[in-house]
């Protein structure tokens, strides 16, 4: 296995991990509990 090889691989288990965590973060299950950090700023004791 040359060095070209490992950046192939590299850079593809890259792209697979990013799109991952991209499907993850738009995925409608997550929503509710995104919609709900994201207001936490504006709440007020």
């Amino acid at each position: 296995m040359d060095i070209t090889t490992m950046r192939i691989v590299f850079t593809l288990l890259s792209l697979a991990c990013f799109l991952g965590i991209w499907v993850w973060a738009y995925s409608r299950r997550n929503q509710s509990r995104f919609d709900e950090a994201a207001q936490l700023p504006f709440e007020q004791e």
